[in-house]
């Protein structure tokens, strides 16, 4: 089978998955020198192929660097993206063998890969759900582009995405929750409480509460224990709260039923006299 546009000749050389919405294939360019291989994805149902083309028009996010060709092909409509030798993160990834700092190492390189790619975000969002994250023999993150958009939703954001690539992380940082890594208890909070709406602050998180070589400053380490303590110390500032605005309650009673500053003079005067004797005497 070949699928041609007008600087592509795309032979199917092996077929990855053939689906209700669209299929998969890897491709070689016959145009081209060499055995470069692509992956490729023709979608042949009307309403998604609509809705990925008004997707990729309207985005600011168009994948640019990443989609090497897009075309009509009689009814259907062909997406082209890079091929790499396939090597899953899930499969390849075995975090009881890797140091803190080298698994923390590769959640910011996952981090990286899903903002650089530039994918609008429902396609990235898939690639995410669908563990599409492969992992380099030198521990770098990088994406795999076959998709199944039987569950494309238009509607999805930059937070589903962060989202679900911060439940990958907190997978890949549990081997290590026995050190106290503080990048592990910070993603574990956060993505409990759906906190992360925007790559950039998973990264800053992450970098953030990363080990390092050097030492960290007295005001790194506040910033460190705040972030890991937020939760304690809110509860701290609530009674404290509470307990101001009972006493500032009671202090505006006390004015309307006895006035002036009885309230005053009533806790004052509970010292003026011990047992039988007054202090003023």
């Amino acid at each position: 089978m070949i699928y041609e546009s007008g600087k592509m000749r795309l032979l199917v050389v092996s077929t990855k998955f053939v689906g209700e919405v669209n299929d998969c294939y890897i491709c070689k360019d016959l145009l081209a020198p060499g055995e470069i291989l692509y992956t490729v994805i023709v979608v042949h149902q009307h309403d998604i192929v609509r809705d990925v083309l008004s997707m990729f028009a309207l985005s600011d996010r168009k994948g640019e660097q990443i989609l090497i060709d897009s075309f009509s092909y009689g009814d259907k409509h062909i997406y082209v993206f890079p091929y790499h030798k396939e090597r899953p993160l899930d499969q390849f990834y075995d975090g009881d063998f890797l140091s803190l700092s080298q698994c923390e190492d590769i959640c910011i390189s996952t981090i990286l890969a899903c903002i650089t790619s530039d994918l609008p975000y429902p396609i990235l969002y898939l690639l995410l759900k669908n563990n599409m994250l492969q992992l380099s023999s030198d521990n770098n993150v990088f994406l795999g582009y076959e998709m199944d958009l039987k569950d494309f939703n238009k509607e999805i954001s930059e937070r589903e995405c962060t989202q679900a690539c911060a439940e990958i992380l907190l997978h890949l940082l549990e081997p290590k929750s026995g050190n106290k890594a503080t990048s592990y208890y910070l993603l574990q909070k956060k993505t409990a409480n759906n906190s992360y709406a925007r790559f950039t602050d998973l990264y800053r998180d992450i970098t953030i509460a990363a080990v390092t070589k050097k030492k960290l400053t007295v005001l790194e380490v506040i910033r460190l224990w705040i972030k890991r303590n937020s939760d304690a110390i809110l509860g701290v500032l609530f009674w404290v709260s509470l307990i101001l605005a009972i006493l500032a309650l009671s202090f505006i009673i006390s004015r309307l039923f006895l006035g002036g500053n009885s309230w005053l003079r009533l806790l004052f005067n509970t010292f003026k006299k011990i047992g039988t004797e007054s202090l003023n005497q």
